[in-house]
């Protein structure tokens, strides 16, 4: 009898434990983008705000919107955009050396002011302002030189277009002339309404981005203001595939885009499917001279680290002046971004959302084959570091970027006769850590196999 209690308690055991390999796919997003394979690899993209408002050094469209100036003022900005100093191949290499895969840049705001010299309105950067050049050509041809995927941001949304509404705030001036519909290339415009003619109007330029730029991925935004009926958001995405079935859509098209992207408050628990976290470098999206209050490199490392552990991209954000340099303290943290990937990279691309919360309090990601745990040390330990749950034996455990270190552990408590597996406890030598965020490679035989049940009676000691 104690014996058939025994193995009875053993299949109890067994049957909490679980093989953790690849994450569960998600069959939430219907079609598959071929594309998809590189972004999910890609761990981190930098977004780049630049628009007028970068004069004033203002909140980019949204000082309109909340009334703090006026309509006709915000637009007088074009007299000082200068893009004087702009080298888009020079933000490559900074976006390079920060250890990005990708970079996104605003070609349109809400404000309607376009990067490009779009055909269909003449509030664009040729026509309107000192820089007298297309500032997106360059900027795509600087990232492919440099091997980085082309984003381009886009807003549905144009709260300078006489077609366009709701607007909140008075437009009084500029307005006219600047969407002269007798350049459209489509004919019967007469005969369509306002908001046909601004279907019309958005999709042409973004035909005209797609055609011209030949973008991996685009980044929409002021989606929220109108229906995805109203948008014509799913025959959009149909025309943009046709265009390119590669080209990667973000969700602001009012659910028809490939990935999901939660922005300043980093999820506590990840979405569904594909994901990237978009955040600024201090409290702003565009240059904000006044503000100051910018995040640490360890809180952005930190970040980015949470990030990887739920198996997500970090987008983050920085805002060029109105000559085209980015702010110096800017790139400093850009670059003790990029030392830290350069150090940590066997744990950064490839890797996959890591172990359930609960084994170890701080980010995991797991390699590939799941035959490896990453351990990002967000503090620094005190005693030991524990690792619990696993019932895989450990070969080795070792500091990414120290490639002679190997660590020592030893097994606290468990009853592995009974398949309760130990709390490993980790020595970490303080003269190992980063200055950041450390991390450890965990090296276990098989595929990592975690004990999840809530704890049970040993039927037999030892």
């Amino acid at each position: 009898m104690k014996n058939k209690l025994i193995l009875f308690s053993l299949l109890l055991s067994l049957a909490s434990s679980f093989t953790f390999a690849q994450p569960p796919k998600d069959f939430s997003f219907k079609e598959w983008t071929p594309g998809m394979a590189w972004f999910k690899n890609a761990k981190l993209g930098i977004f780049i705000h630049w628009g007028l408002y970068s004069v004033k050094g203002i909140s980019e469209s949204w000082s309109m919107y909340h009334k703090r100036i006026s309509f006709e003022d915000y637009m007088a900005q074009a007299k000082g955009f200068t893009a004087e100093n702009y080298n888009p191949q020079q933000w490559a290499k900074l976006f390079k050396e920060a250890g990005a895969r990708y970079a996104v840049l605003t070609t349109k705001h809400h404000d309607g002011f376009a990067l490009w010299p779009t055909k269909f309105s003449h509030l664009n950067v040729v026509e309107k302002t000192p820089a007298k050049q297309d500032l997106v050509g360059p900027f795509c041809d600087a990232l492919r030189q440099e091997g980085l995927k082309v984003g381009l941001y886009f807003s549905l949304c144009d709260w300078s277009h006489p077609d366009y509404k709701p607007v909140v705030f008075a437009r009084k001036g500029v307005v006219n002339g600047s969407y002269p519909t007798d350049d459209y290339p489509h004919q019967g415009l007469e005969n369509l309404s306002p908001w046909q003619r601004f279907i019309r109007f958005y999709q042409g330029q973004l035909e005209e981005l797609m055609s011209q730029y030949q973008p991996d991925l685009l980044w929409f935004d002021g989606d929220w203001e109108h229906s995805a009926q109203e948008w014509q958001a799913a025959e959009l995405r149909k025309k943009l595939k046709t265009i390119n079935r590669n080209v990667i859509l973000n969700s602001r098209l009012r659910g028809y885009g490939d990935y999901k992207t939660p922005e300043q408050g980093i999820p506590i628990t990840p979405p569904k499917g594909p994901w990237e976290f978009c955040m600024t470098i201090n409290d702003s999206w565009g240059y904000q001279p006044k503000d100051t209050n910018y995040k640490s490199s360890y809180q952005i490392i930190r970040t980015f680290s949470e990030c990887l552990a739920m198996g997500g991209n970090l987008l983050l954000d920085v805002g060029p002046k109105a000559d085209g340099t980015i702010p110096e303290p800017q790139v400093q943290r850009l670059k003790d971004l990029g030392q830290w990937i350069k150090k940590h990279e066997e744990a950064v691309y490839q890797t996959v959302a890591g172990l359930p919360w609960g084994h170890f309090y701080g980010p995991t990601t797991l390699a590939p084959d799941s035959q490896t745990i990453y351990l990002y040390l967000l503090n620094t330990p005190k005693e030991f570091v524990a690792l619990k749950g696993l019932h895989n034996k450990i070969k080795k455990i070792r500091v990414i970027g120290q490639p002679d270190s190997k660590l020592k552990w030893k097994i606290s408590g468990g009853a592995p006769w009974n398949n309760i597996p130990g709390v490993v406890l980790i020595n970490v030598p303080e003269k190992l850590l980063d200055p950041f965020v450390t991390v450890l490679a965990v090296e276990i035989e098989g595929k990592v196999k975690l004990y999840r049940a809530p704890g049970h009676a040993v039927q037999l000691n030892d």
